[in-house]
């Protein structure tokens, strides 16, 4: 099996979901850390205003201070054209925008519809592409939705196929509220690829949310997926689910990975040793994790051969 990308979001996603604030010299330490222990892509933040999510108000300084980290791939993401703008001009490696396949969620979420949306992916496609900056779209709530139930399959190609057209250089199947089943994202995966080119669909960003986070991630595998997000300590919870935890655990996610000898280049003793910073800075925040809490089994090296 070919070499897996994991895709670090915690300082993005993870903290844009909790009320507190971390401090900024904070998370330079924890993305030198994970960098450190062999993570080659890290989300680092969200250009969204400051006065809707306060977490992220520090963004263009962390984001400048990643992209001095050697090898390391420095991910922004970006809710539309200006926040794009914002990410290009401090410096961001890739900027990524969500675009909800609920259109009931699009419209509450970011108050555009799929038209609009559509309209300001193509804008942002431009600024990209003039900055030389790559261009994901996350097709968000792909695998269900809160509002609407289940999202129709059709619906998500069609709209990634429309995204694909609009300037789009990459996606992501994103299971925002936890919906999603291993046959489910068997079935999604080989419907986008048909759709847009396996070359374009290449990341899941998945949620453990009723426990298939793992599971879900094994089955994207199998049908050629070779990006996976994840977040140290699933940090953030599942604000749709309150009590269960939200993104897929890194450290879990690594140990599966290198476990079957598939090779993600973390030291995964080096990346459990990271947690002692975000629960320093967030004392009482719940940070989950299986293999943090067993422990790793005897002979277990941490890098696959």
């Amino acid at each position: 099996m070919a070499d897996i990308l994991i895709s670090e979001v915690g300082p993005r996603d993870g903290l844009q979901s909790i009320d507190r604030i971390m401090p900024t010299e904070a998370k330079k330490r924890w993305i030198a850390a994970e960098a450190a222990a062999g993570v080659r892509e890290i989300e680092v933040g969200s250009f969204v205003p400051p006065s809707l999510l306060p977490q992220m108000a520090d963004s263009a300084e962390i984001v400048a201070f990643a992209c001095t980290i050697p090898g390391l791939n420095v991910v922004a993401l970006v809710p539309n054209a200006k926040g794009a703008a914002r990410a290009i001009e401090a410096g961001a490696h890739a900027i990524s925008i969500p675009f909800s396949m609920s259109e009931t969620h699009s419209l509450k979420n970011v108050r555009k519809s799929h038209a609009q949306m559509l309209e300001e992916i193509a804008v942002i496609a431009g600024l990209a592409k003039a900055a030389r900056v790559h261009f994901a779209v996350g097709l968000s709530t792909a695998f269900g939705c809160t509002m609407e139930g289940p999202v129709e399959e059709d619906q998500v190609v069609r709209l990634a196929v429309a995204s694909a057209e609009a300037g789009a250089q990459e996606f992501s199947l994103s299971d925002t509220t936890g919906y999603a089943n291993p046959a489910q994202v068997k079935r999604l995966v080989r419907a986008v690829k048909a759709g847009v080119g396996a070359e374009r669909m290449t990341t899941l960003h998945l949620h453990n949310t009723r426990g298939l986070g793992l599971a879900n991630a094994l089955a994207g595998l199998e049908e050629g997926i070779t990006t996976l997000d994840a977040s140290l300590g699933g940090l953030g919870g599942c604000p749709f689910a309150p009590g269960a935890s939200g993104n897929i655990v890194t450290e879990d996610l690594v140990f599966m990975l290198e476990a079957m000898g598939v090779n993600t280049g973390i030291d995964l003793k080096a990346l459990l040793d990271v947690r002692a910073i975000v629960a320093e800075a967030l004392p009482g925040e719940p940070l989950y994790g299986f293999t943090p809490d067993a422990g790793l089994p005897l002979g277990f090296e941490g890098i696959a051969a």
